[in-house]
């Protein structure tokens, strides 16, 4: 009769359940640096909203926002220069930069590749005020970094411009109506129509 020494098979057993906690631990672990970041939120540093004259290429009139620490403690200034006429019909072309960079990034090549991930909205609290957008995404919604903006009578009170990552699409075209997402960037300026 062979005899079997148990503190000799316990020692072992506790060797194997280690060896294989070791190798479970070992082979689970993934290397996080390898996760690629897509879709990572830009930093936007400035917000250039430039319109122009349909009738009149001198009149030209730029919102800016620059914020330059990005998302740090300073608040962006905002200006305003040229002068909005009554009664005047703009082009209008929006550009979102990341100036942290040098030389500057350009966010708004990467809104219009991903245009279906996104939308600019404009809220404006004038009540004679249309802001039109006239580019679409390849699904034929509203993208709006091109727009036509038009004024009727003098007035002053504030324009929002909101670019929105991954709103609902298709909406009415208003940032109510196009929710989810997330708000890339959010700017105020003041309109003084002459």
């Amino acid at each position: 009769m062979k005899t079997i020494n148990t503190s000799t098979m316990r020692s072992n057993a506790i060797k194997v359940l280690g060896l294989l906690a070791a190798t479970a631990v070992f082979t689970s672990c993934d290397n996080d640096d390898d996760i690629s970041a897509e879709n990572e939120e830009e930093v936007i540093t400035t917000v250039e909203y430039t319109l122009t004259s349909t009738t009149d290429a001198t009149n030209v009139v730029v919102f800016t926002s620059v914020d330059a620490d990005g998302e740090g403690p300073l608040a962006p200034v905002e200006t305003v220069t040229g002068t909005l006429m009554a009664s005047t019909v703009y082009d209008g072309s929006i550009k979102f930069l990341n100036e942290l960079e040098s030389p500057a990034e350009d966010i708004t090549v990467e809104v219009a590749e991903e245009a279906d991930e996104h939308e600019v909205f404009y809220i404006d609290s004038i009540t004679d005020l249309t802001v039109a957008k006239v580019d679409t995404d390849a699904n034929g919604n509203s993208l709006g970094l091109d727009t036509t903006f038009t004024t009727g009578a003098a007035g002053t009170g504030t324009l929002t411009i909101v670019l929105r990552h991954e709103p609902l699409k298709p909406n009415d075209g208003t940032l109510l109506n196009a929710g989810g997402g997330e708000t890339d960037v959010q700017v105020e300026f003041d309109l003084d129509v002459q």
